[in-house]
């Protein structure tokens, strides 16, 4: 019934496509690019939800304030203080090891700015969880997001961050100018 709701709003109301030619894995991160705007975030629940998939995503903690944390917490999200010196990716880790079933969403660009550094936590919490990486990418010139490919991290980051950024070339944000890539 969910999915059929978020297929209504996502495709019949807004208007999108959804593109998944990937298997819908048991755990997964998630690496959602471009991140130029908020409403990414809306727009990529929605599709993910089409697919009958349920994501949690980390997020600076102080958008999660009364009662929009509420909201948050409610939708997967994951309270995040940048500020503290703790492990990240050990800390996702353990939320893996707890879990039979995970789904972590994260923007690898870690902000709505252009930023061709790349955060590559993503890719050493996939790797030390041992799950696959699955590539969304969001297209606001098409209106279409696709999960159209996913790799298992081999610990050749240089080349397998190659691999990763060379999928989203095709795909443009709401606000192109602050998609960066980088060197490829």
């Amino acid at each position: 019934m969910k999915k059929a709701i978020y297929g209504f709003i996502y495709q019949k109301i807004l208007g999108w496509k959804a593109v998944w030619t990937v298997p819908m894995y048991d755990k997964c991160v998630i690496c959602a690019a471009p991140h130029t705007s908020n409403l990414d975030l809306f727009i990529g629940k929605l599709f993910y939800g089409t697919a009958g998939g349920k994501t949690s995503f980390m997020m600076k903690k102080e958008w999660f304030f009364f009662p929009l944390g509420l909201f948050f917490k409610a939708a997967g999200g994951i309270p995040v203080d940048r500020k503290k010196k703790t492990s990240l990716v050990d800390q996702m880790v353990e939320a893996f090891a707890k879990r039979k079933k995970f789904h972590l969403a994260i923007t690898p660009e870690g902000t709505r700015k252009a930023n061709p550094n790349w955060k590559k936590g993503f890719y050493y919490i996939a790797l030390k969880a041992k799950v696959p990486i699955i590539l969304i990418g969001i297209d606001y010139r098409t209106k279409t997001i696709s999960a159209a490919k996913s790799l298992f991290p081999t610990g050749d980051i240089e080349k397998d961050m190659r691999e990763i950024k060379l999928y989203y070339k095709n795909f443009s944000g709401r606000h192109p100018e602050n998609f960066a890539l980088g060197t490829i």
